[in-house]
C-alpha cells in the first residue's frame, strides 16, 4: 500500500477531495492511505508561527525551515520528498509512474512569498512544478499530483484499458479524441468510421488521430 504524506498550513483543503472519486475509493480498498499533517503543529512558540521576514528585506513572507524538518522527522519517509514550487521541473506522468511504486510520498506544500531555501536545498528530494504560472500555494499542486498517482494504482480504476488509452500513458502521446451518443447533435457529427464497426478501421483512426494530435500540440 502507498502511503502519501502532505504537510501544509491548510489540512482542511484536502479533507473532500482525498474523500472523492478515484482518490476515496482506492483508500477505502487499501491501495493507499493519506496522511496529511498540520504544519503548524510542527512550531514552538504560542502564536503557532510558521513564516518570517526574508532575510535582505523585501516584500512578502518566508515559510520557515524548522516546522517542514521537524514535521518530516515525524513522519521518518522512506520515499521522495517533494516540494511543489514554482522552481521546480513540470511534473510528468513518467514522474506519477516513478512516485507510485515507492513505499511514500511525501509533498510540501508551500505557501505565501516562498519557502525557506534550507527546506529545498537540505530536506526535499526534488522539486516539482505543474507549470509556468503561479498559485496560491502548493496545495493545488500536491492534490494533482496525489490524484495522478493514485489513479496508476494496480486496482484504483476498475477499468484498466480505460486508463491505458489516456493521454501520456505511453509516455509521450496525447489520446484520439472521444465521442459518445448523439451521432449528430445540431449538426456536428461523430466520425463515420467510429460508427461503421470495423474494429481494425476504428484502431487505425485512432492511432493516426493520437499522432497528430500530438505533433500539432508539439508544433505549438
Amino acid at each position: 500500500m502507498l502511503t502519501i504524506n502532505i504537510v501544509t498550513i491548510f489540512p482542511e483543503f484536502f479533507e473532500t477531495p482525498l474523500a472523492t472519486s478515484i482518490p476515496g475509493r482506492a483508500a477505502e480498498a487499501g491501495l493507499v492511505s493519506y496522511r496529511v499533517v498540520d504544519l503548524r503543529a510542527f512550531t514552538t512558540d504560542r502564536h503557532r508561527t510558521v513564516d518570517d521576514t526574508p532575510f535582505g528585506g523585501g516584500a512578502g513572507m518566508v515559510l520557515k525551515p524548522e516546522p517542514f524538518f521537524e514535521a518530516v522527522d515525524s513522519l521518518a519517509p522512506q520515499g521522495p520528498v517533494v516540494l511543489l514550487s514554482a522552481r521546480g521541473k513540470t511534473f510528468s506522468h513518467e514522474d506519477a509512474v516513478r512516485y507510485a511504486v515507492q513505499p511514500d510520498l511525501t509533498l510540501l506544500c508551500g505557501h505565501y512569498k516562498d519557502v525557506d531555501q534550507r527546506v529545498a536545498d537540505h530536506l526535499a528530494t526534488e522539486e516539482i512544478s505543474l507549470g509556468r504560472f503561479i498559485l496560491s500555494g502548493g496545495e493545488i499542486g500536491a492534490l494533482a499530483v496525489a490524484d495522478s498517482v493514485v489513479r496508476l494504482l494496480p486496482g484504483a480504476i476498475g477499468d484498466h484499458d480505460s486508463a491505458a488509452t489516456d493521454s501520456f500513458y505511453d509516455g509521450a502521446s496525447l489520446s484520439a479524441p472521444s465521442y459518445t451518443r448523439p451521432a449528430d447533435y445540431r449538426g456536428y457529427t461523430v466520425p463515420e468510421v467510429l460508427r461503421g464497426g470495423d474494429h481494425r478501421q476504428i484502431e487505425e483512426w485512432r492511432e493516426a488521430e493520437a499522432i497528430r494530435r500530438t505533433a500539432e500540440r508539439e508544433g505549438e
